[in-house]
């Protein structure tokens, strides 16, 4: 029987999809693939030497435990590390083996595609839940606030000292306040109107509303594709959702100020609903500021989920359940540093 020759090692790791990284305890590279090359940007010889984190902008893994683990003769793996290179953001699966001479073998597999779909299934796993909830929640609220708002409007003509209507007015406008945020909560119950224009129009109107609200230490920019096709589209709730994202934005930059860029681009060939588009209008709000707690991201579309103090966390459930109506979807990326929220919305000819 014949007897086959295997390849050397160099022959298969130059072979996989998957990055490999040989690298010291100070995380110095001493050995990229192919795949690890064109991840980092970068030559071999150039990374030869370099500690990795160095030639990150952002890396979520936890060194301190990866180390802990391998030099008590374990193995390491987390499937879901955050690294960012020259502004771009990638999910991966990281596994760190010790190898005989003392040299660490990092392996990372890309998780992007896995992240993004289990997160839109999330999301319109939650979109249904919160729905039912709210729904649920609206008939059990709404009836009793009704009774209560009657029961003041009859208690106010009754009252012999018209001073005391002060009191009962009080019971009305709370009353009328908790009706609004049900409906809030709610969104619009009919569709809205489409026109075929530029979504420019709404982008414009968006920057003259915040524009009055901008502090000095702050600087919206606007990064417009003039070439991006009209689509069809609501401009009032569009206009709600863009309103809704950049106000976000500039309230997460805080006292200290920064950068929020309003940018459009046209998207080529994306599936939305399930619907192959060709073409895709795509808006990102993007900020400098700390960006999105990684314990609220998750649930970051869920009704009354905020991490801002005194927040309703409205904004982004009505924004998505807007989107949804104009068979779009909404993503966002965030780290310390940056934040970026990006609509898409189809283009159908």
């Amino acid at each position: 029987m014949a007897t086959g020759t295997l390849p050397d090692a160099g022959q298969i790791l130059n072979s996989l999809i998957n990055s490999i990284l040989l690298v010291d305890d100070e995380l110095a590279v001493h050995y990229a693939n192919p795949a690890a090359q064109q991840l980092l940007a970068q030559s071999a010889r150039k990374l030869f030497g370099t500690p990795l984190p160095e030639l990150l902008s952002y890396f979520s893994l936890n060194i301190g435990l990866m180390q802990e683990s391998l030099q008590a003769g374990q193995g390491f793996t987390d499937n879901e590390v955050t690294l960012v290179i020259d502004g771009r953001s990638h999910i991966l699966s990281l596994t760190a083996q010790r190898l005989p001479d003392g040299m660490i073998l990092l392996e990372m597999a890309p998780m992007d595609n896995q992240r993004r779909l289990s997160q839109e299934q999330l999301q319109h796993a939650q979109q249904i839940a919160a729905r039912d909830l709210v729904r649920g929640l609206a008939h059990e609220i709404k009836n009793p606030l009704g009774g209560l708002r009657g029961a003041a409007q009859l208690l106010t003509k009754a009252l012999p000292d018209p001073a005391l209507a002060e009191y009962t007015n009080v019971i009305i406008e709370q009353a009328d306040r908790l009706r609004n945020l049900v409906d809030r909560l709610l969104g619009p119950q009919q569709p809205g109107m489409h026109v075929s224009e530029s979504i420019h129009k709404v982008a414009e109107r968006v920057v003259k509303l915040v524009s009055m609200e901008l502090p000095d230490n702050v600087t919206l920019v606007r990064d417009y594709d003039p070439s991006l096709p009209e689509l069809a589209h609501d401009p009032d709730q569009i206009e709600q959702v863009l309103l809704n994202i950049v106000r976000n934005a500039l309230q997460a930059l805080g006292p200290e100020g920064g950068e929020i860029i309003l940018r459009t681009r046209t998207a080529f060939q994306l599936t939305l609903h399930g619907v192959r588009y060709r073409l895709a209008a795509r808006v990102d709000v993007e900020d400098n500021g700390p960006g999105i707690p990684p314990h609220l991201q998750d649930t970051l579309f869920y009704p009354m989920v905020s991490g801002r103090e005194g927040g309703t966390g409205l904004g982004l459930s009505i924004a998505r359940n807007l989107i949804d109506q104009h068979s779009g979807k909404i993503e966002f990326t965030s780290w310390p540093g940056h934040t970026e929220f990006s609509v898409f919305l189809p283009i159908k000819k």
